[in-house]
């Protein structure tokens, strides 16, 4: 197993350690301990993506297992947002939702031997949604936070609708059947 594929299995392993320092609050300074956990899994994102290109390491589990280790990561988060009442659930939802669809094209298409690259779009949604997610870990009770917050979640909800209708429209070709 290459050194991407570790960082992405290590990505996956910080998820739980991530949920017990975000969710028990006798743990002192866990929010902030659990914000330190979920930059270092969006940063190992970036890490072992950049090592996989520059020294060809690019395999099909990396593939497969790269953006499911960013989607479990990004979707737990949503979900303990959504329990301790920091983000409505139709916004989790919807940003759910998305990725499931994307992940289905990407199925569809692969059987069909095409790639389908991450658009600008789908890179500026990311990176929303990572900063939303920081700003709800922390979770500071001032008014300008919460006005940061929800800045950031309304932008990470309309670039999940826009990047996935861009998706869609780009990608048309694939569900057109032979």
């Amino acid at each position: 197993m290459n050194l991407p594929n570790k960082i992405t299995i290590f990505r996956m392993c910080m998820i739980p350690v991530f949920l017990v320092f975000f969710l028990i609050d006798t743990i002192p300074y866990g929010n902030w301990i659990a914000l330190g956990i979920f930059i270092i899994a969006c940063l190992s994102d970036a890490v072992d993506g950049h090592l996989a290109r520059k020294y060809n390491l690019v395999t099909n589990f990396g593939k497969f297992m790269d953006p499911l280790a960013d989607k479990l990561l990004v979707c737990t988060a949503l979900l303990c947002f959504v329990e301790q009442g920091t983000l409505n659930l139709i916004v989790a939802i919807v940003i759910v939702a998305r990725e499931f669809i994307i992940s289905g094209f990407r199925l569809v298409a692969a059987e069909g031997g095409l790639v389908l690259a991450a658009s600008y779009w789908g890179k500026f949604k990311t990176a929303t949604q990572m900063v939303m997610c920081c700003l709800l870990i922390v979770h500071l009770e001032y008014g300008w936070y919460s006005a940061l917050e929800a800045i950031f979640i309304w932008a990470s909800f309309a670039l999940t609708v826009i990047s996935l209708l861009d998706y869609l429209v780009k990608n048309k070709s694939v569900l057109k059947t032979k």
